[in-house]
């Protein structure tokens, strides 16, 4: 108040409701900027309420520059004269800010675009303290579609909420980085050190960017593609405890089975529970004019699986999917015929995570003849 930066306002709540623009806008007229020293004690005195407000210029404008959007003019008529001491003595957040960011020494604001028309204030505020103004980096924000912006006021999903629905964290951070920044290269998947590396202030947009969900599933699950399998089973064990088969088959296979269908780690209840929902089933998914398989031909080369597999004693997917290639070409019907019969009388449908091998595999020998026996018996 003393460098002619800020004045006391004693108006009324209902006084200033009353102040309308040209567009029907509340907005201050600056009626107690020129009260003398007298008047301004008196009014104390009496125990008039009053605020402090900053004193903006009537004519003129703030320029600065950007390091992203480059040299910023606002004209003063489009600041307000806003409110930096509340009436119970508390700073606004606008006049706050200020001073903590010059106590604490901070040479760089970076924030979002939506300051871009409100810096000048600030500004106004670091000049009649006489301290140097800070470097500005505004950045586009994030929309949740063409006019809304995400925000966790609004239920939108936190860096938190992501990760407890099972995104890897990686894809998290590269994938909010790439929103509104692009490297030169190009370059879609980098580690944390990649974009500290790659990072400049050339390639921020300045336009906003959309949050893609489904780009962030995919990032997700590319990070999982290449995981080695230790890691998936260390980072997706909380998840994968969830699943109705937990406890039930060989965690490995379970888990291997999952990863490479999984793009977040909680898909993975999804994918594996359908070993644990077997029963009666439409015969009609036998019937495959792509795959050459039919009801009738279930009824033929059923047994004949179940023949098979009694006699395999190394039991893994790359020996069973060796034997029913070879009982295929034997029964000469395609391959794929055979499979898509097995899996349907393992499964009871249509599609699932992992093939005929893998499922039985997973299962077992003793829990796969006893499905495909069960099959049989619907068949009869």
């Amino acid at each position: 108040m003393e460098l002619g930066g800020a004045y006391y306002c004693f108006c009324s709540s209902e006084r200033i409701s009353s102040l309308k623009d040209e567009n029907g806008n509340t907005r201050y007229d600056k009626h107690c900027l020129n009260l003398t020293k007298e008047e301004i004690k008196a009014k104390i005195d009496a125990g008039e309420k009053y605020v402090i407000r900053q004193n903006i210029p009537l004519e003129g404008s703030g320029s600065y520059h950007d390091l992203v959007y480059g040299d910023i003019t606002v004209d003063y008529k489009d600041i307000e004269d806003g409110i930096l001491l509340k009436s119970d003595g508390m700073p606004t957040y606008n006049f706050a800010n200020v001073i903590d960011d010059h106590l604490m020494g901070i040479t760089h604001v970076i924030r979002g675009t939506e300051y871009l028309s409100s810096t000048p204030k600030y500004n106004l505020m670091y000049d009649a303290f006489g301290w140097e103004r800070p470097v500005y980096i505004h950045l586009p924000v994030i929309m949740k579609d063409a006019t809304r912006k995400l925000s966790k006021r609004y239920g939108d999903a936190s860096y938190a909420d992501f990760v407890q629905k099972g995104y890897v964290k990686q894809a998290i951070i590269n994938y909010i980085a790439l929103l509104g920044w692009s490297p030169k290269e190009n370059q879609e998947k980098m580690s944390l050190s990649e974009l500290v590396e790659k990072f400049s202030l050339e390639g921020i947009s300045k336009s906003p960017s959309i949050f893609d969900d489904v780009k962030l599933r995919w990032l997700s699950g590319e990070y999982i593609k290449e995981m080695s399998f230790d890691e998936f089973k260390t980072l997706s064990y909380p998840f994968f405890k969830a699943s109705k088969a937990y406890g039930k088959y060989d965690e490995d296979k379970l888990l291997t089975l999952a990863k490479s269908r999984v793009q977040i780690y909680s898909e993975i209840p999804s994918k594996i529970d359908f070993l644990e929902e077997f029963d009666k089933f439409d015969l009609s998914l036998f019937e495959n004019a792509k795959q050459k398989s039919s009801v009738e031909l279930a009824k033929q080369v059923l047994p004949k699986i179940i023949e098979t597999l009694q006699g395999v004693t190394e039991w893994n997917n790359s020996k069973l999917f060796e034997v029913l290639v070879n009982l295929s070409a034997s029964l000469e019907i395609k391959k794929q015929a055979l499979l898509w019969i097995t899996r349907i009388a393992l499964t009871g449908l249509e599609s699932t995570a992992g093939g005929a091998t893998e499922v039985a595999d997973v299962l077992g020998k003793e829990e796969t003849l006893r499905r495909l026996n069960f099959s049989l018996n619907l068949l009869a």
